[in-house]
Order: structure tokens, then sequence, then C-alpha cells
């Protein structure tokens, strides 16, 4: 499907900025794998890599990040983006961590909330539905020479 394949080169192209700090001063690389996950009759799961995705397949994003260099990357923040047309799934990211943004501006913790005004004009916070989370970012971490740093989040493609 070639809305996978632009949604995927477009994840992996921020997840290289965002890297792009550390890669500077050591050789840090990272790589994106969509995989897709089914849930056999036994209730088991099993993982296999998208190369197509309809509504209702849940897909898993995954950064790894490893360092090549000796000496520590310091400063590597990983940003996934969760692309338009998905819904990310509650409490799949990890590490637990993450922050979590609709624009890619602004992070907050994990369930995102916003203040609304009520029908009589009252402002009160609301969560964010899933389905409006377009970014996941974990804190700023330092790699170690020959270390490997792994993010993942789950999404459900929405009808």
């Amino acid at each position: 499907m070639q809305t996978l394949a632009w949604r995927t080169a477009t994840a992996l192209l921020i997840l290289t900025v965002c890297a792009a700090a550390a890669q500077a001063a050591d050789p840090v690389t990272n790589v994106l794998t969509v995989r897709r996950i089914a849930r056999q009759p036994d209730g088991r799961e099993t993982t296999e890599v998208a190369t197509s995705a309809k509504p209702g397949d849940v897909l898993e994003y995954v950064a790894e990040f490893h360092n090549n260099g000796t000496t520590a990357a310091r400063g590597l923040s990983a940003t996934l983006p969760l692309p338009p047309g998905t819904e990310f799934i509650s409490e799949s990211q990890h590490p637990s961590d993450a922050s979590a943004s609709v624009d890619g501006v602004t992070f907050e913790p994990i369930p995102l909330k916003r203040r609304v005004k009520g029908e009589d004009g009252t402002p009160h916070e609301e969560l964010v539905p899933l389905r409006d989370y377009r970014y996941l970012r974990w804190p700023a971490a330092e790699l170690a020479g020959g270390a490997s740093l792994s993010v993942s989040a789950r999404v459900v493609i929405s009808p």
C-alpha cells in the first residue's frame, strides 16, 4: 500500500532529524520498522513486516538507535510520528515514559488533556481522543558507546 510506505518514510525522516545532534558527535544510526500484529485463535500474537495495511490492522512502529562510536551520545531524543488515519493504542508505548503531542510542538504526559467550555460556558478538562495523538517523544537520553536503544508504539488503522 503506497500510503504505508509514505508514512514509514516520513516517520524515518523525523527520527533521523531527531538523532542528528547525536550523529554530529558520535555515529548514531537508527532504523524504523513497521510490523503488523496479528492475534492467533489461541490468543498468541504474531508479527510480520508490514508492507501493506487495511482498516482494523494493528501496526507497531519500532525505532532502534545504535551508537557505533566509543563515546556516549548525549541528548538523544526519539520522536515517533503517528500517521493520520491511525489511532494510538493506549499504554502500548515502550518505554512507558513517553510524552505525546497533537501538533509536534507541545508535548505533555500521557494521557493528553485539553481545556474546553461546557454547554454552560464553564471550562473543564477532557481527555484528547487517542485518534488525535500525532507524535510520541521519549526523554532525552545518553546512549553509551556500543549501546542500543529501542522505542515503540502501536496504532490501529482507522476505518
